[in-house]
């Protein structure tokens, strides 16, 4: 029996040869976003309201040094960059400068490393890092082209740069691994043609890291795959950038890719719910929660893929919109309510993206 992800991956070939303390994000400390009445789906209508739920998720809300973790914290930074901030003694300060900088913060563990710096993995952590290169994966996804690697991070009494997680990344990348968030930052940061060398020796390329995330079980992966799948469309969309007179089916893995990616697209389309919410379950089939917190972390997840996915003609279609709708709804309905960060920060990402691709600038009301 084939799981998910080979199943996935053998449709993909086939078209191929035939052409991640607890405590939630906080109550809000500003008055919870009216929810609009329900109306056809229009651009010029859920623009303003993706603008309000914004606001309200970046500044409606106070995480604190002392009450919240790492994992909460750089959630909110992936969402709101360099605008993000949290209290400390109580005072609001920048998130990602007071990290940066040598900021303390539990489940912040970094430590230099042979070949640049080691972000401490803790397994289940609802504090620290998750998953591997986690926090790099996430600095490489604020603003167009990420944190700068020469940005100054301190580690200790030492003062490095964001490249050398980028450089210790590279360097402990193994056969097998879970490389979701490292393929965040090398698509980000690297040339689709890199390669470089392992500390073991082997060579790697950006392409042979794609393979080995094409090749993990979808379904069995974090968030149901979003953040697989999200790490696969930004590499696509870099290497188009920088192919600009490729066009039709890309060649090789790029093109596989591309093929799992719109197959995963059309399983969202096909698995959204009447409401306009995505399915509970992702990627792998149907399903819906009366749990609004299980709603809004699944479709946060789904409609962030989506975001960066999606080609620019298909940001309107009726489908997509009402699920940028029902999102915005959800975060309107429970802006008075303690939710999860994680939840809370990707659909917030999620639809900043969206926002940045579909709307006018005058529409902008939140970075």
């Amino acid at each position: 029996m084939f799981s998910f992800s080979q199943r996935t991956r053998l449709f993909a070939l086939a078209l191929l040869v035939s052409l991640q303390l607890t405590g939630g994000c906080g109550r809000p400390t500003q008055e919870p976003v009216p929810t609009a009445p329900a109306d056809a789906v229009s651009p010029a209508k859920l623009c303003p309201r993706i603008a309000r739920v914004l606001d309200q998720a970046r500044d409606g809300r106070q995480l604190s040094t002392a009450a919240q973790g790492a994992w909460q914290v750089v959630h909110g930074i992936l969402a709101f960059g360099e605008d993000f901030r949290v209290v400390h003694d109580s005072q609001p300060v920048a998130a990602l400068d007071y990290l940066l900088n040598g900021g303390r913060l539990t489940g912040w563990k970094l430590r230099p490393g042979d070949h640049g710096v080691i972000a401490v993995v803790e397994e289940g952590s609802t504090l620290g890092q998750g998953h591997p290169d986690q926090w790099l994966g996430y600095l490489s996804q604020c603003g167009t082209d990420g944190i700068p690697l020469d940005r100054t991070l301190v580690v200790g009494d030492q003062r490095a740069e964001v490249g050398d997680l980028l450089s210790q990344a590279q360097a402990d990348l193994r056969p097998g691994q879970e490389a979701t968030w490292t393929l965040m930052a090398l698509a980000t940061y690297l040339a689709p043609d890199s390669s470089w060398q392992g500390a073991d020796g082997e060579t790697w390329t950006l392409e042979r890291v794609m393979a080995m995330e094409l090749e993990a079980d979808l379904a069995a992966s974090a968030c149901g795959g979003a953040h697989r799948l999200y790490g696969l469309a930004t590499a696509v969309n870099r290497y188009r950038q920088r192919h600009p007179r490729a066009s039709g089916p890309l060649a090789s893995i790029w093109g596989e890719a591309e093929l799992v990616i719109d197959d995963c697209i059309d399983r969202a389309r096909r698995f959204q719910q009447a409401d306009g919410s995505f399915s509970t379950q992702y990627f792998e089939r149907p399903a819906s929660s009366p749990d609004v917190f299980a709603t809004l972390g699944s479709s946060g997840h789904v409609f962030e893929f989506l975001a960066v996915a999606l080609p620019d003609e298909r940001l309107t279609e009726p489908w997509v919109l009402r699920g940028a709708d029902r999102l915005v709804t959800v975060l309107e309905q429970t802006a008075d309510i303690d939710v999860e960060c994680g939840a809370l920060y990707h659909a917030a990402h999620g639809l900043l993206l969206y926002r940045n691709r579909l709307c006018k600038p005058a529409a902008h009301g939140s970075e």
